[in-house]
């Protein structure tokens, strides 16, 4: 979720710890990192931690990294930060082995690569100065956004914020220019001079864009206009959030695009702590492209999904695990009961193997990691990059209750799985929804098809209770006047869908 992160670190510096637990080895983070420093011509420098430890395999883990990175076993450094040994030689390779920042232009470029709102200061931003240098009162101009501004403070953080007279070359710091829209000055934005100002941005990194969406709703409807403060001085400070009102069956609410799960799961937790909201979150979905008469529409709410459309198109990703080779059979059967396709098997040391899958990034935004942990007894470890779009056989699954569509619950799925989710939700509906004076039908729909139905039971009096013996009219009469009176509450009775019920079915 949070490779924007590391991305945005990388692009402000010259050389890279590569930090790797004797314990556990590598992990598929490890290498999704590494690569992404690699690419940046990041001098790396492996260090191997926690050789203190009774359980370190210091020797395999070794030998691990000698082959991942082609280098001598003496450039990698074993350490113990617990206790303290071989730390100040990681402190000396990094003064004798990563390259001094140098400058190759005259004009002032600098990088923002973080930024944070501060209540009181407005936009603090971080920044790596490649050339030239920023001073209190320079006149500046962000090249991405257009925006010009003056710097009120530049300094560096030692470890706390220190206002400085001048940044230069090479240095990391912050600037602050009194901005109330963080927007003005967005990460990745280079910064320059206005007096000498520079010919061409420096590359920058792509904006991070949310891959996964869910509906917030307040379980207090009052609580609306706090959540949309609370979202927006959240967004100030995670420029990957994006929220939009939404309307629901579950109230008024707010449609929320994230970078993951684990930073969905971040930001509701965020929300409730420290906002002290009480919130249902809907199921998590990710962006679909529908093609609808040759125009390609993007779809992240299932029940914006039009009816009649040319083709629809589900995100992919490339996802790396790695796991004990005793464990290989049971991963690559999750992977393929998740719609994968294998792309390739490495043994990355004679106990461990790297598996390569591509897969839907609907099938591994819920329960995934946790099935995966589950079948590995936890020694398993996966990452995951964007492939793309490739089209698929989906479709939605409505849920009816008493005929009304609840939109809060429906959801796109493969056709192949279209039944079983379906039979799921409605039976889960059946044991949650209250009982009322009439039956109240539950049901999955597939386009104009039901594909599942559960019926709630109505709760009946019996108005032949008083009736001793006589004649057998006089109690058919009684019954068919309840059924009447059965019939007209139904026509006109509302069916309240308590939160517990769609919490529980948004789990499924």
């Amino acid at each position: 979720d949070f490779a924007y992160e590391v991305s945005r670190a990388i692009a402000a510096c010259e050389g890279a710890l590569l930090i790797v637990d004797a314990s556990q080895g590598i992990q598929a983070q490890t290498l999704a990192n590494l690569y992404l420093a690699m690419e940046h011509d990041l001098e790396i420098i492996p260090v191997l931690n926690k050789i203190d430890l009774p359980i370190a395999d210091v020797a395999t883990v070794t030998e691990e990294l000698v082959e991942l990175l082609g280098v001598e076993e003496e450039e990698i450094i074993k350490i113990s930060a617990k206790t303290g040994e071989n730390v100040t030689d990681v402190l000396d390779a990094i003064v004798d082995r990563v390259p001094a920042p140098h400058s190759e232009h005259d004009e002032t470029r600098a990088l923002i690569f973080d930024s944070h709102y501060d209540p009181y200061r407005g936009v603090i931003s971080l920044a790596r100065l490649f050339d030239g240098e920023l001073k209190k009162g320079d006149s500046v101009r962000a090249m991405g956004s257009e925006e010009h501004f003056e710097l009120l403070e530049v300094g560096c953080y030692s470890p706390k914020p220190t206002a400085l007279p001048v940044l230069a070359t090479g240095e990391v710091g912050y600037v602050i220019a009194g901005l109330k829209d963080i927007e003005a000055l967005r990460v990745g934005d280079t910064v320059t001079r206005v007096q000498e100002p520079a010919s061409e941005p420096l590359p920058g990194y792509a904006k991070a864009l949310p891959t996964v969406f869910s509906g917030l709703y307040p379980t207090e409807g009052d609580d609306f206009e706090r959540l949309r403060d609370a979202l927006s001085k959240l967004q100030l400070n995670d420029s990957a959030l994006f929220f939009e009102p939404e309307n629901s069956r579950m109230g008024f609410g707010f449609r929320c695009g994230f970078l993951g799960l684990l930073h969905m799961e971040i930001i509701q937790e965020r929300l409730e702590r420290e906002f002290d909201l009480d919130l249902i979150a809907s199921s998590p979905s990710v962006k679909y492209e529908v093609v609808v008469e040759g125009e390609v529409v993007e779809v992240t709410n299932p029940s914006e999904l039009p009816e009649i459309f040319d083709e629809i198109r589900e995100p992919i990703v490339r996802a790396t695990v790695i796991c004990p080779k005793d464990y290989v059979g049971a991963v690559m059967g999750l992977c393929h009961e998740r719609r994968g396709v294998s792309v390739g098997m490495e043994y990355i040391s004679t106990r461990r193997v790297q598996l390569t899958y591509d897969l839907p990034l609907a099938e591994i935004i819920t329960d995934f990691f946790d099935a995966m942990k589950s079948r590995t007894k936890g020694y398993a470890s996966y990452d995951y990059e964007p492939l793309g779009y490739e089209p698929s056989d989906l479709v939605k699954v409505e849920v009816l209750v008493s005929g009304d569509i609840v939109d809060a619950l429906s959801i796109i799925v493969h056709r192949d799985k279209a039944y079983h989710r379906g039979r799921a939700l409605v039976e889960k509906l059946k044991e949650l929804i209250p009982r009322q004076q009439f039956e109240v039908p539950v049901q999955a729909t597939m386009g104009k098809r039901v594909i599942a139905r559960e019926t709630v039971r109505a709760y009946r009096k019996d108005v032949t209770a008083k009736c001793y013996g006589g004649d057998i009219t006089r109690k058919r009469k009684l019954l068919e006047q309840q059924k009447k009176g059965k019939r007209r509450m139904k026509q006109v009775g509302s069916v309240e869908i308590p939160q517990e019920a769609f919490l529980a079915a948004l789990r499924i």
